[in-house]
């Protein structure tokens, strides 16, 4: 597999207007913004998410996204 799976959930689904997305490897920065490139409305929602990097929580927006990896992005849930 030569691409990364993101997968949007919640407010970012309703931005991005679909469930998931194929990109080239990257940075997980590269590849955020080339997810806000393509849906702008992510712009908005983007700088409230977390993500999570084949499972596991990522804080490190330059790290490199290996080829078959997969991206959650993950809005803020409401509540306490």
């Amino acid at each position: 597999m030569e691409t990364v799976e993101v997968r949007f959930f919640a407010a970012a689904r309703a931005a991005a207007k679909t469930d998931q997305i194929y990109l080239d490897a990257a940075t997980l920065q590269e590849i955020l913004t080339t997810c806000i490139a393509n849906f702008p409305e992510l712009g908005r929602v983007i700088p409230q998410c977390s993500f999570l990097v084949d499972g596991v929580a990522n804080h490190d927006r330059g790290m490199m996204i290996n080829y078959g990896s997969q991206i959650d992005v993950l809005p803020k849930f409401a509540g306490g």
